[in-house]
């Protein structure tokens, strides 16, 4: 009885890239579970056989779920909810924008609870929610003057998108909201409407029911949250009160609301809401960052992590061993080491020239290898055609030639280094790309909408 995944996320991928097209949702209930370990293993081997691949966490109170699932198996897999009563006509959110690589495994825990709330849930009546509104009656109650708005995520997913007129708590966890918005609204208990969303809505079920218990009287919530909202906007033709991006927890860390982009460049202060992870595998910190610092850093958050990319990889293995990164990590953006983020005047590129005389051997490394090849950043991937195993770049900066070395280069493809023989240019078959202009290139591997398109400069 296989209760565990046996292949690598590379093996994965490649077996993703050769079949049909996934959905990317997301579900969640709260129900009393006697024995969690066995729901979570009985879940595994129904979905493993179903190549449904996610994080999902499972407690004594329920189930919460992020996933992706071949879209020719969605009636399947949504039987294996059905069987369970409390899962009954349980309502997927599918994602607005969908990427065959969101999750490369399946992986379901156990935990206290499925939303570390911090909450003791005996001491109010977690049933007793707020109104559930839809799309339609959400933007109205908007409009209400006498309405308050409170964004119950974090703030790193706020920074990139949010609702208008929300207030967007300054916090890294979901516990440290609930005291805070309690203390600031706490003259508002009688005659305001209190009205919540969060990304799927689990945050808000319980929240809602914790607000009633503190005594307001008006307390509401988007039904689905932010993803069910994108959906039925659209569906209905409706205006979009949300602006920005919504922050997801997959590989596409955010899918697209509106067009407006409302964040800043943690290194530079350009507008900009791409969430990346630092590329030293020691740090791996989550932050925003543009193309440009994303060429001069080479995909890092520091100068110290810039270096350190440049050791050996069992250089790089013995620094990251036994080292617990997660806290910093989760720092989510609030790392010191992100100049423009912590509102200091000094740019971080400067270090660079502000080091001593005497460099380390790290540093000596790093330049000799900038003096010998240095990337431009050309443009990123738009669509992939698995069938003809093409790949469409939209060309935004510097000019693309046949012979020119390219780097194609992202979280799940990597750094893939090629000599490009040819493309066709907005259709034709041309030698010389510019920017502003749609290139096709035939690829031996799969490209995803984060990927980045780099030429090498000798």
């Amino acid at each position: 009885m296989q209760l565990y995944n046996t292949l690598s996320a590379e093996e994965r991928a490649k077996l993703i890239d050769q079949s049909g097209q996934r959905l990317t949702l997301s579900f969640y209930a709260y129900a009393k579970i006697e024995n969690p370990t066995q729901f979570r293993n009985d879940l595994f081997l129904k979905w493993n056989k179903l190549d449904a691949l996610g994080r999902i966490y499972v407690a004594t109170e329920g189930i919460n779920a992020q996933m992706s699932v071949p879209a020719e198996n969605i009636d399947a897999f949504r039987e294996t909810l059905e069987k369970y009563d409390f899962m009954k006509g349980i309502r997927l959110n599918i994602a607005v924008e969908h990427d065959d690589h969101s999750f490369l495994k399946l992986t379901i825990k156990v935990r206290n609870k499925i939303v570390a709330d911090g909450l003791n849930d005996e001491t109010f009546d977690v049933t007793n929610k707020g109104v559930h509104l839809n799309a339609r009656e959400f933007n109205a109650i908007l409009e209400d003057p006498n309405t308050i708005v409170v964004d119950f995520r974090n703030h790193y997913e706020s920074e990139v998108g949010h609702f208008k007129g929300a207030i967007t708590p300054d916090v890294e966890t979901f516990r440290e909201s609930l005291p805070i918005i309690n203390e600031q609204l706490k003259d508002f208990k009688e005659d305001k409407n209190l009205v919540m969303y969060c990304t799927g809505g689990i945050r808000c079920e319980k929240a809602s029911a914790y607000y009633k218990h503190q005594g307001f009287k008006n307390v509401f919530q988007l039904e689905g949250g932010i993803i069910n909202y994108a959906k039925q906007i659209k569906e209905e033709g409706l205006e979009s009160k949300f602006i920005g991006k919504n922050f997801v927890f997959d590989h596409r860390l955010g899918e697209r609301i509106t067009d407006d982009i409302i964040a800043q460049c943690h290194q530079c202060g350009e507008p900009c809401d791409t969430h990346v992870n630092c590329a030293n595998e020691a740090c791996h910190l989550l932050f925003i960052q543009c193309d440009s610092c994303a060429e001069k850093m080479e995909n890092c958050c520091s100068t110290t992590c810039v270096e350190t990319i440049y050791l050996s990889l069992e250089e790089q293995e013995k620094l990251r061993k036994g080292v617990k990164n997660g806290n910093m990590i989760f720092q989510k953006g609030k790392s010191p080491a992100l100049k423009f983020k912590q509102n200091t005047e000094r740019n971080i590129f400067e270090e660079i020239a502000q080091k001593p005389a005497k460099v380390s051997a790290v540093t000596q490394i790093r330049k000799r290898k900038i003096a010998t090849a240095r990337k431009l950043y050309l443009g990123k991937g738009e669509h992939y055609f698995s069938k003809a195993q093409v790949g469409l770049f939209s060309i935004e900066n510097q000019e693309l030639h046949i012979g020119d070395k390219i780097v194609i280069s992202g979280p799940t493809t990597g750094n893939q280094e090629l000599v490009l023989e040819k493309m066709l240019v907005n259709g034709m078959e041309q030698s010389s790309a510019k920017s502003g202009d749609k290139v096709t290139i035939e690829l031996p591997f799969r490209i995803r909408l984060s990927d980045k398109l780099f030429k090498i400069i000798s």
